[in-house]
Order: structure tokens, then sequence, then C-alpha cells
């Protein structure tokens, strides 16, 4: 077959998306909110072959289906399916290159089922197309929303016995609250488990640097995001200034972020997120930025269902730096959109060898979980006049 007759059948001629909201087991509170389901916005791209890819994206906020539907849909269409880069590039010429955080999450759907029919037409996972499978068993932490210090050390201690090792707990509530729940989790589990707090911007530097100075005797293994994600300087100086390891997420959203954090010394872990940053490509980059520099990467969580959490998983085999536990929701999803869900044994899940993904689609389930509209993302219902601040104390 001729290079062009091959470009001819691998060009997408259809694309059709969903948005799926599939409710959590238990709403989850944090420093941000509290939602009751995860939202999650589904692509499919068929080729002019026949070949279907499948991709996901976080669906937070309303601007995410718009974006999708009126600037990278069309620019999907016609275009040869491998053709990922110049579509998030196309995608930023189309007005985002200065507002990349608003066009990030609805690029990286589309890129994500590219790479799936990619896959599929190459008859290879998407590890070995990245360079093969670093590690083919990833290790998953146990993340636990709960604001309880007596609670969380029950679960902490379920957890551990099923085999986690690395654990990682939300914190950013109030001073007391914060500390009592490390010393909670470390006195329970000792010092074996991998403790890491998720302060999700809620602390001042002044705070910072009291909290840090508190959290010492309980050896975390980082505090992530402690300051507002746009104050480098600041996690600069928390670096330089206590030995606890700081980890950055919401100011590592693209390519460009990443490259900042590391230019400014920042942060002594990254985590990173295809959603977040546009695309699978991405985050290869960005971890590969980070590998040079002796940073160690993991993965965000925003409530994978199964697309995205097979992502994950060619990801985290393919990213040698990737050394680190990916954080990991799936215990409190009522249900998936895949055939055969993914099942977490002994705090690890094993990287998908079929092509592509790796996983097949529910077409069903995503019928019974498709939603209108957005909800439950960051508000309280129950609370109408709170809102999330930050810095919060």
């Amino acid at each position: 077959m001729s290079a062009l007759a091959a470009d001819e059948g691998a060009r997408v001629v259809a694309v059709r998306h969903w948005l799926v909201g599939v409710p959590l087991k238990n709403p989850i509170l944090w420093a941000t909110g509290v939602r009751s389901r995860v939202t999650r916005m589904l692509v499919e791209v068929e080729t002019a072959s026949g070949i279907k890819g499948y991709g996901e994206t976080i669906c937070l906020l309303d601007y995410i289906p718009a974006v999708f539907e009126t600037v990278v849909k069309p620019l999907l269409l016609d275009r040869p399916v491998h053709d990922t880069e110049r579509l998030f590039r196309h995608v930023l010429g189309a007005g985002y290159y200065h507002h990349q955080r608003a066009a990030v999450y609805a690029a990286a759907a589309a890129e994500m089922a590219m790479w799936d029919a990619v896959g599929k037409i190459a008859g290879l996972p998407l590890h070995r197309l990245w360079g093969g499978a670093y590690r083919s068993d990833i290790e998953i932490a146990s993340y636990l929303f709960i604001s309880s210090p007596e609670e969380l050390a029950k679960l902490a201690r379920t957890d551990y016995d099923a085999g986690y090792r690395s654990f990682k707990i939300k914190i950013g509530l109030d001073p007391q609250q914060d500390l009592a729940l490390v010393k909670a989790i470390r006195e329970e589990l000792g010092p074996h488990a991998h403790i890491r707090a998720d302060v999700n911007g809620a602390w001042t530097i002044g705070t910072a640097k009291r909290m840090l100075e508190m959290l010492k005797p309980y050896d975390l293994a980082y505090v992530e995001q402690p300051l507002e994600l746009t104050d480098l300087a600041g996690h600069a100086e928390l670096r330089q200034s206590q030995p606890i390891p700081i980890a950055l997420d919401e100011s590592a959203y693209t390519l460009q972020e990443v490259a900042n954090i590391v230019a400014n010394r920042a942060a002594d872990v990254v985590l990173l997120d295809p959603h977040q940053a546009g695309g699978l490509k991405q985050v290869l980059k960005a971890a590969g930025l980070c590998e040079a520099y002796g940073i160690p990467v993991t993965l965000h969580s925003g409530g994978e269902l199964g697309l995205s959490q097979a992502a994950y998983l060619h990801t985290a085999a393919a990213c040698p730096n990737m050394i680190l536990a990916i954080d990991n929701e799936l215990p409190y999803l009522s249900g998936d959109i895949l055939k055969v869900p993914f099942r977490i044994e002994n705090g690890h899940l094993r990287v998908p060898e079929a092509p592509g993904l790796g996983v097949e689609i529910d077409l069903d389930a995503i019928a019974r979980f498709e939603v209108d509209r957005i909800e439950g993302a960051y508000l309280d219902p129950r609370r109408p006049d709170w809102f999330p601040q930050k810095p919060a104390y």
C-alpha cells in the first residue's frame, strides 16, 4: 500500500462525543470543594478504514465541551489520525496560545482518541509506541478523602493490609485538623508507609512555614501544592528552607508551566495530568524535561474512568522517572464505561497489552451514565454561601 493510500485510510471521517456522570459511592470533601460524582467527556474518532479510537477527559467546567464542539471537533475531521502534534498546535492557534488552560481538557480527549486509533492501526499498545514498558506493574496510591483522624486511620489500615504502601491524604482544612490527620495516619501505619499530603493551595507562605515545621516528625514523602498555583517563588523558598519535599500539581498543567517550575527550582516532585496538559504527548515531553533535571514525576487523579485509567498506565509504563505511585480514585467510583473494568490488586494495576489503549468501551454503560450537564464539581449545595478561598489561612 502506498503512503498516500495509508494516509487516506487513516483520515478521520467521523467524530462523536458524550458527557457522562458517574456517581461516587460517597461524596468527597477537600480544600477546593465537594464532589458527588465525576463528570467526564468521552470522544470517539473513526477513520476512513473503519478504525475507532476512544478518548476521555476531565469535564468539571462548562467551557470544556464548548471548546471541543466549536474548535477541536471541526479541526479533527479530515485530519490524519496520527497528526496529534499538529492538532494540539492548531487548537492553540485558534486563539488559545495565551489561554492554554481553556483548551487543554478538550484537546486532550481528542488526542487520546487519536492515539488509541493509531495503536490499533499499528497493532501495538501505546507504551510500545513510546519506547516500551520501563515497568509493567504500576503502583497505585491509596487516596483518602477523609476529614476524621480516627476514620482515616481505620481506612488506611484496611488499605495497607490490602497491599497499598503509598497513601495520599487531603489537608488544607484548618491547622489543628491538618496536623491531627497526618499524625493519625503515620501512627497507624508506622515508618514503612509512604504518605503524601495535598493542601490544594490553602496555605499562605507564613502558614506553610509553620505547618511544615510541625509536620517534620511525620516523615512525609511530600507536601503537595502548599501555596497558590502561581507562587513559584514561594514554593522555591519552601524547598530551600525546610526538609519536606514540595510537589506541584495545580502549578504544572502545561509543558511551559512545568518548564517554569524547573527553571525556578520550585518543586522536588511534579504531578502531571494529560487532561490538564493537552494530551499524552505533552505529558511525555514534560516527564522528559523533569527527567533531565533529576525530578521524579507522578500522575494527578481527577476521577479517571477506564479510558483515562488505561492511558495513565501506558504513560507510567513509558516514563522512567515516574518512580512514585500514581494517584487513583477508582475505589470511589460506582461504575465505569469499560466492558472489563480495572481492578486494583495488592496496590497495583497491570499495564494493558492489547493494541491502542488496550481496553474495550461499553456503549451500554455510556448510555446509562450519559448526562446533559456538569454537576457536583466544586461548590457545596449544603452550604450555598460557601466557596473555596485560596489561600484560606
